[in-house]
């Protein structure tokens, strides 16, 4: 099947799963997550109504949001964030998913305040503690709020996670909506997003609250 036949059974199931839920599809946006996936595949995506796409790597996204910037499209990074590489992020990426630590936060704030932006982003949380995946630990996050509430240049929109692999979502994913009504007060009104469900786990993550789901091999097949 192609991207167009992907896309339409994508969604079918995005309203099956949110009707299930008693919310709204319409609510629900989806994220093509483009990581090795040409610029010819993704301008197909576009032709079927996907505005919304996720890159893993700033330099592996730049070319691409580059050679689509005839489209109405938006961009953001998803991927684990270099510090080095978060002002190249921020000029290119229409929003940061993965702040991952204090000290990511407070850099992103600085640079944003250098380009006289305020930036979105979400605040990713590594709530199974693996050692392999990078997010705030929910104690450490606990700990940072105060600090984070208070910078002034970037725009915090919801929180990001990645359950473990071959265990139950569902529980982190309830986890995540908790602690965002939870810390909703921090941060105000705009502090409503949750990126979280993926082609294993999106209609879980749809039962359980997500706003984004980010879907890569069910839209455009499996990675090269």
């Amino acid at each position: 099947m192609g991207i167009r036949e992907n896309l339409e059974r994508v969604r079918e199931r995005i309203e099956i799963a949110a009707t299930r839920a008693g919310r709204k599809p319409e609510d629900i946006r989806i994220m093509g997550v483009t990581k090795t996936v040409e610029v010819n595949r993704i301008r197909e995506a576009i032709s079927a109504g996907l505005r919304l796409f996720g890159e893993n790597r700033v330099q592996e996204g730049i070319p691409k949001i580059e050679a689509l910037s005839d489209e109405d499209v938006e961009f953001h990074f998803i991927g684990v964030l270099q510090s080095n590489k978060v002002r190249k992020a921020m000029n290119y990426f229409s929003a940061i998913h993965s702040i991952a630590s204090l000290k990511l936060a407070t850099k992103a704030d600085r640079i944003a305040g250098e380009m006289g932006i305020n930036y979105p982003v979400f605040f990713e949380l590594n709530l199974s503690g693996e050692g392999s995946k990078s997010g705030f630990q929910e104690d450490e996050f606990n700990m940072a709020l105060e600090e984070l509430s208070m910078l002034k240049n970037i725009k915090p929109i919801g929180l990001m996670t990645i359950p473990p692999l071959e265990t139950d979502p569902r529980p982190y994913f309830v986890r995540l909506r908790e602690i965002l009504y939870k810390v909703k007060p921090f941060f105000g009104p705009e502090f409503k997003e949750l990126s979280m469900g993926m082609s294993d786990d999106f209609e879980v993550a749809i039962e359980e609250g997500a706003t984004i789901v980010r879907l890569g091999r069910i839209i455009f097949g499996e990675r090269k």
